[in-house]
């Protein structure tokens, strides 16, 4: 078994320490009061035997929670008053250098929190550790001095999360819908270089590119573009190639017949596509932003978005060329062609492309094939979004997400016009729903009334978040607010007027619904008679937001967390605050948002049906999934799945699997089992553990990660069961 120091670093556990601190604190007092070293032995063994129940490595401060607890059990008062004021001064001690211990754990590269934090992070390479180093201490300052403190004790109890804490001190903000159409069509500056319209395809992708990386480096959350921005390049590269094509032929003294021109003309033009679909594809796997990592950036894919039937078609084009070298994959370093992270890409089930007779259900086909193979695309239902996102015209429309599953609200610019892309989300806070369950003792009373208080606490930390953006300069990033991204404000402006009447969003995540119905009722959220609480609850959430932006005039809204490493810090803050409580707080990991249970046995049309009902109470942003084996020969199934997304649900992803052993070449689902009290990874062929030497990739939060998880995250993995 393992522990995890104060600094991040994990070591082995050795119970010798805790009989040496112990009997310090029993040496210290009346020898009349003392304990025997019989006692001391036992409290030792049963302090690990509740850290080996744990099922992960519990933290050094959880340990001495549990010394504290089992000398007063024994009676021993005066031991557990020294002992505790022991700890308490040595914490006093500590806080000076807290934030130097931390920094230097990961440069030495022996921080376990941080190496699992972001599963697309490599907490090794340089860049990655000079991002993280930045955030210790943007994170000590924000706790220290930004923040009022009942926030931070909130945060650090897990009572709330405040996300993102590493990048508050600067003003920046979390993702967006970036207007790539605006910037290709109008020109862009990137770093003081002025970058006119493209006069081909391929120029337009490399272009696009480039804004990717420096939107990544200028926020810290996910970002989307859409592909029909780049469509109407496809028609200039035709252009162009056509009069080549027939200049060509002049001099080579020949004269074919339009026809034949055409064909020429095509066939280069696909090449074109193919060499900008990957410049595409490799560079944003290949890309690292000033935050050590690949830009989170999702791709979206909806044909009806196109504005003519020429430029739809090209955009077919694109789709599925795209589709087409996603589903081949990446090489990695032995030449072997496995799942990229990045791009995230989303497609569209439509009217035009949803049924076997549909001009577009070749593409649909393609991204069943795909989905089978590489995870994604996702798919978003257009005929569902159509009637949930409705702007103040009664126009449904029908968007991407910023990212993995943030969406803005429906909004109508001053002209009247519907507007998404060049909108953005100033940041998000989320509510523990178990803790408010389990703090209210089951006394329904008490839950709304610790619910409020708990809401007040988001609401004043959303309000921090919110002006910390305000006053910001369009000069702090101009990719951002000047050059089109988002905005094209002046020099010098600052940015608030797109942070209030719905040009922009702030959300308020939730998470653990299943195990605060699960705690209040007694029975799951998917039972018909818990059902009615859980939505209770969510339009609870629903009308506290609809409160703060009635008296602020910003838009809050409710957004289905996707909690990574946080599902692990909440599950082991309630450990600390309530023990261990059958089916609630016994696993290292609490469930996101509105999902039904990992562990729940569901059909996956079920679980999508019984999901939409939630998906529709989450408009700031949820995304759904079922997970599934390999469907690589039953590509019908995945149809039939994708059917049932389109006609029930807003938006949907299926989980497969997709690793690799460098070991052995094993290509299929690397396993997870548990060797001394810690869940490792493990190649099922050749017995690898070393994670350094396998390819893994899972979806945790909406986006694919690939570069492994904390021991709350690994577990829920493990615990997935199937849904098809």
């Amino acid at each position: 078994m393992k522990i995890i120091k104060r600094n991040g670093a994990e070591v082995i556990f050795d119970i010798a320490k805790i009989e040496t601190a112990i009997t310090k604190a029993n040496n210290a007092v009346e020898e009349s009061v003392r304990m025997t070293p019989l006692q001391i032995k036992r409290i030792s063994e049963s302090v690990q035997i509740s850290c080996e129940e744990m099922g992960r490595s519990p933290s050094v401060e959880e340990i001495q929670d549990l010394v504290e607890k089992s000398i007063m059990a024994h009676g021993a008062f005066e031991v557990a008053k020294t002992y505790i004021t022991y700890r308490y001064t040595r914490s006093l001690l500590r806080q000076s250098n807290t934030t130097d211990d931390r920094i230097l754990s990961l440069i030495e590269c022996n921080n376990e929190e941080v190496k699992q934090e972001n599963a697309n992070k490599n907490p090794t390479i340089n860049a990655v550790q000079r991002d993280y180093i930045a955030g210790e201490v943007s994170k000590d300052i924000t706790n220290r001095i930004l923040l009022p403190k009942e926030i931070v004790d909130a945060h650090n109890a897990g009572i709330i999360h405040f996300h993102d804490s590493d990048y508050y001190a600067q003003h920046m903000h979390n993702c967006d819908l970036v207007n790539l159409e605006d910037m290709l069509q109008n020109g862009t500056v990137i770093s003081g270089t002025l970058i006119e319209k493209p006069h081909s395809f391929s120029t337009a992708c490399n272009i696009a590119t480039q804004i990717i990386a420096q939107v990544a480096s200028n926020q810290y959350g996910g970002q989307s573009i859409s592909l029909t921005h780049l469509a109407p390049f496809v028609q200039i590269s035709r252009e162009r190639i056509r009069k080549a094509v027939k200049e060509e032929m002049k001099l080579l003294g020949i004269d074919p017949s339009e026809e034949a021109i055409s064909k020429v003309v095509e066939e280069r033009l696909k090449d074109e596509i193919s060499r900008g679909v990957q410049t595409i594809q490799y560079q944003v796997v290949t890309l690292m932003t000033t935050n050590g990592q690949a830009p989170f950036i999702t791709v979206f894919m909806y044909l009806n978005e196109a504005r003519n039937e020429q430029e739809k078609k090209d955009l077919a084009l694109i789709i599925e060329e795209m589709l087409r070298q996603r589903y081949q994959g990446v090489k990695n370093e032995k030449g072997v062609w496995i799942t990229p992270a990045f791009p995230k890409l989303i497609y569209v089930l439509e009217e035009d492309n949803i049924t076997e007779d549909s001009p577009y259900w070749y593409l649909t086909r393609l991204a069943a094939q795909c989905t089978a193979k590489r995870m994604v695309p996702d798919y978003i239902s257009e005929k569902k979004m159509l009637e949930l996102k409705v702007d103040s015209n009664g126009e449904g429309h029908c968007y991407t997400c910023m990212g993995c599953r943030s969406f803005l609200t429906p909004y109508v610019d001053e002209n009247g016009k519907p507007k998404y892309y060049g909108r953005f989300n100033q940041g998000v806070v989320t509510i523990n729903l178990v803790d408010v369950a389990l703090s209210s003792g089951k006394d329904m009373d008490k839950f709304w009334e610790i619910f409020d208080e708990r809401l007040e606490l988001c609401y004043q930390a959303l309000l921090c978040r919110h002006e910390r953006l305000k006053g910001t300069l369009s000069d702090a990033a101009p990719i951002l607010w000047q050059y089109g991204a988002l905005a094209r404000l002046p020099k010098g402006e600052p940015i608030d007027k797109l942070l209030f009447g719905g040009y922009s969003t702030i959300s308020l995540g939730y998470a653990g619904l299943y195990e605060c119905v699960k705690y209040m009722t007694g029975r799951s959220h998917t039972d018909a008679e818990a059902k009615p609480f859980a939505l209770q609850v969510m339009q609870h959430m629903n009308d506290a937001c609809a409160n703060w932006k009635a008296k602020h005039n910003i838009h809050f809204s409710l957004y289905g967390t996707p909690l990574e490493s946080t599902t692990y810090k909440f599950a082991k803050c309630l450990q600390n605050r309530f023990g261990m409580i059958p089916g609630i707080t016994d696993k290292s990991y609490i469930t996101n948002s509105y999902h039904v249970h990992v562990t729940e046995e569901i059909d996956a049309f079920t679980k999508l049906k019984f999901e939409a009902d939630f998906q529709q109470l989450s408009p700031g942003g949820a995304i759904s999934y079922v997970e599934v084996p390999n469907m690589q020969q039953n590509i019908d199934a995945v149809l039939e799945v994708m059917k049932f997304i389109y006609d029930n649900i807003m938006y949907a992803e299926l989980n497969t699997k997709s690793d690799y052993c460098q070991e052995c070449g094993f290509d299929g689902e690397i396993e997870i089992q548990e060797d001394d009290g810690k869940l490792i990874w493990v190649c099922p062929q050749c017995g690898n553990t070393d994670q350094s030497k396998m390819n893994v990739a899972r979806r945790t939060c909406g986006y694919i990660g690939s570069q492994f998880w904390n021991q709350g995250r690994t577990q829920e993995i493990k615990d997935r069961v199937l849904h098809l």
